[in-house]
């Protein structure tokens, strides 16, 4: 999948552009939609908590990062003498597992307050009253998104390609 970025001036053409993804049989929700807090958006698909925040880059962070420490933690246990009374290999097993699931919750807490750096480079078309579009395609249609998009809506730039966009968004 591939992330696709558009800057749209305003609400009607932002619906135009989402009845035309959604008759090119784009799923609605690989649509995302971004605007001002005042924008009333009406119907379009609003970006939720995975695209407007830092959420899935920082569970991604804590599972490995907690992963790791639990599995240096079960293997400092089990070096200690005396003090692995269970299989030494289930119990580093048992807390990398237990390190990754912290690290995933402690870390999404702190990416669901922090918003997405990606998104950064459009703050002041945003604040300006634009909105940005995301729309999540497979790799062999991005051009062909890219050019209806364009084709039939001039007036709406694309702003690039994100070629790693999280598995789950």
């Amino acid at each position: 999948m591939r992330r696709l970025y558009f800057l749209i001036p305003d609400v009607p053409t932002a619906k135009k552009i989402v009845d035309d993804l959604l008759l090119a049989r784009v799923l609605e929700r690989h649509i995302h939609v971004i605007a001002r807090e005042d924008t009333p958006l009406g119907e379009l698909p609003e970006a939720g908590l995975a695209q407007r925040t830092d959420l899935i880059p920082a569970i991604e962070r804590g599972l490995s990062y907690g992963g790791a420490t639990g599995m240096l933690a079960g293997l400092l246990v089990i070096a200690i003498p005396g003090a692995a009374v269970v299989s030494a290999g289930a119990l580093v097993v048992a807390l990398a597992f237990a390190g990754s699931a912290m690290g995933a919750w402690l870390s999404s807490m702190v990416g669901m307050s922090i918003d997405s750096p990606r998104l950064k480079p459009f703050e002041q078309a945003i604040q300006a009253g634009q909105l940005l579009m995301m729309v999540d395609v497979d790799a062999e249609r991005v051009d062909e998104t890219v050019a209806l998009i364009h084709g039939h809506h001039p007036e709406a730039k694309p702003e690039g390609v994100e070629a790693d966009i999280p598995a789950f968004p």
